[in-house]
Order: C-alpha cells, then structure tokens, then sequence
C-alpha cells in the first residue's frame, strides 16, 4: 500500500498523520445475536421492542416508530438490552447495514437476525461506525465473509474480522458530526421537496372538478360558471413516434418513454411544445418536450388543440390515473383509441392560463429542488467515498 494509501482523500485540518490499520474486534467490546422467539410473542402490550432489518433506513437511521413490540421474559432478554451507542448490524438480506442505537424510553433489543455491537467508547466514536459501514469500502469488506446460500448470511464472528484503517477517536468524532450535519441539511431539503410535492398533488384534485361536480373545490378569483366535460380527444391530438436510426448524430433531441436517449439532426415537422406520454413500457410518467424534438414508436406525443393551454393539459396529464388504462397482460401498453376516449373537464382559455401558469411555477420549483438534493447527495456520496480509508 502506498503512502497515499493510508490517508484519506478528504481531511479535517490538523490530521496528518497515518492511519493504522485494525482489525474490528480490537474496538469491539461484545457482539451478540439477539434472541429467539416464537411469532406468537409478538403482543402490542408487550415489554420489549425487537428491531428488524426492515426497521433501519438506508441511512443507518432507526426508524422507532415502526419496530414491533414482544412479550418476552426479563430475564431472557437482560443481556441483549440496547444501550446508547449500541450499532444494530443486519446479517441477513441487507447483510452490514448498521444503525446506531440511541437512548429510549422503551427497552429495545435485537432480532434474531441482527447483531448488537458494543464499542470501546474510549477509542471508537460510535457514529463514525454508522457512516462508516455505508461506504463501499465496507460494503466490500463486509462481501468477503457473507455466506452464500438461499438467504445471504453475515455471522458475527466475520463482523470481528472486518478490517478498517481507523483515525484518532478525535478524528472519528469530527467526521462523524459533519456527516451528521450534512445527513441533517439533506433530509430538510428533502422534506421541503416532499411537502412542495404534496401540495401540487392537493391542487391537482382541487382545481379540477370531481367525476360528476361541474365546478372545482377551489378556484381563482374572477372566474366563475361550469367546467365543460369532454373526451381527450376534443383536447388534444394524439401523434405517433417514428424510428430514428435512419438519421444522423446532430442537436435535435430524441426522447423515449425514459426521457432523454440521444441527439440527432431532424426534428419532426411539428415544431412546437407537446406532451410526451407512453405507448409502451412507462406509460404513467408524462414530459414536456420542449420543441424542436424526435420521439421514437414507442412515445407518443400530444398536441393541445386550439384554445388549450399546454401546462393546462400537461396538468390534465398528470392528474389521469394511467396505469388504470393499461391494456397489456405484459408490458404495460396504452392506444390512441384508450387515450382518447378519457373523460376530462376543460375551462376557458383564460383560467386555463391561470392554471397552467400555477403548476408550471410549481414543477419549476420542485424541479430546482430535486437538482440541489442531487448536488447534496452527490457530496454526501465523495464524502462517504474519501474521508475513509
């Protein structure tokens, strides 16, 4: 191993030196399975909880709310009682996914099919093992002692044998808070994303009226009078994707039931904005195309017809239940004649405007919002991939 080797890429200031390499058991007070028990045990009045692989995020995060509560003898379950620090490691299916167990008003233990971890506080910085065991680096050491079989299989004593080059507890502590803070900062954004979403699915139901009711819950002022119900078809023309292969490499885009595939140098002779929908294979994710564009065989590509405004009808688009419209046994398929004979209600051009301009406000913003949580994941992945060796 070099010396670049023994180092991590990205490092705190005032950490210089090398980092030595351990094996796992050196800083492993105890490691145990938890308990056995029947199903039967399992009672919402019982004394303990019983954390499962299913009840750790991949975050490492213990999600309390949802762990099972058993009825189980005290003594029975005296040694495998969580402590504060405890790291709560799968070794079955999510083999190595490892949470971190922090102090409750419950008593919690183990599942049979988990192994509580016991550091030596003095010279290991429990948080640090939480991250740490979501790098690939330990995904990789983890790999060499699973045990193939039906179900894959991690035992604890291959957990011991797992080897780290392990920084300085003062070292440890510093890259465990800052991921904390980044973790933190990314599940914020997250939930500001998700309420934006939220509120975008409320107005979709809202701002169109329900099957049989003439005008919607909610309506901008100004506006009055019933909606008209219509077929799809008298809102939009419904066109077939071509082959491509024929044409040569250029700045027009191509766009299939995935989005994006490549760029070539026709556009089709329609050359305004559409609605792409699938024929086959994704046909319940709707996009704008943005002229000028190809769309393969298996996209259509919608037109509103006169007086429709586009984000008015992409709202439409987006609020039909498609896979409702499925008329595959196979690969989800939808025809021009299922998509046109949808019942939807339209308003004036004027609303339309008005609603349209709403819902392209929002997917902007919720577009804006999904760019910076990747750019969050993005470093907290080059974190999690150079600040451990």
């Amino acid at each position: 191993m070099s010396a670049e080797d023994k180092v991590p890429a990205i490092r705190f200031l005032g950490f210089g030196d090398d980092i030595s390499s351990i094996k796992l058991k050196e800083v492993v007070v105890s490691n145990t399975y938890g308990p056995r028990f029947n199903a039967n045990d399992y009672d919402v009045n019982g004394n303990v909880k019983t954390i499962r692989g299913t009840d750790i995020s991949l975050n490492g995060n213990i999600l309390y709310n949802q762990v099972p509560i058993a009825s189980l003898d005290t003594n029975f379950i005296k040694s495998h009682i969580l402590e504060d620090g405890d790291l709560v490691m799968i070794t079955t299916a999510d083999c190595g996914l490892t949470g971190i167990f922090e102090e409750q008003n419950d008593k919690y233990i183990c599942s049979a099919y988990a192994v509580k971890i016991t550091l030596n506080k003095a010279l290991a910085f429990p948080h640090y093992f939480k991250y740490f065991f979501q790098t690939t680096l330990a995904k990789n050491e983890v790999n060499k002692f699973i045990r193939k079989a039906t179900v894959a299989n991690l035992p604890a004593s291959g957990i011991l044998k797992i080897t780290h080059r392990l920084p300085s507890r003062q070292e440890q502590e510093k890259i465990a808070l800052f991921l904390t803070s980044l973790y933190k900062l990314i599940a914020q954004h997250q939930q500001k994303h998700d309420k934006l979403l939220n509120l975008k699915k409320a107005l979709l139901e809202k701002v169109f009226p329900k099957q049989g009711v003439t005008e919607p819950e909610i309506r901008f002022k100004g506006f009055g009078g019933e909606w008209e119900e219509n077929e799809l078809h008298q809102v939009v023309d419904v066109r077939s994707g071509r082959d491509y292969k024929h044409l040569l490499i250029g700045d027009i885009p191509v766009f299939g039931t995935g989005g994006y595939m490549l760029s070539v140098n026709e556009a089709l002779s329609y050359n305004e904005d559409a609605i792409g929908i699938g024929r086959k294979g994704t046909i319940d994710k709707p996009y704008v195309l943005k002229a000028p564009f190809w769309t393969v065989d298996t996209l259509f590509y919608a037109v509103p017809c006169t007086k429709n405004n586009l984000n008015f009808v992409y709202a439409i688009f987006q609020k039909i239940n498609w896979r409702q419209k499925d008329e595959s046994t196979g690969v989800p398929s939808l025809s021009k004649v299922a998509i046109n004979h949808i019942s939807v209600f339209t308003t004036g051009e004027t609303e339309q405007t008005q609603i349209g301009n709403l819902f392209k406000q929002l997917d902007t913003l919720l577009t804006q919002h999904q760019a910076h949580l990747k750019k969050l994941h993005n470093i907290k992945q080059a974190c999690l991939e150079k600040m451990f060796v």
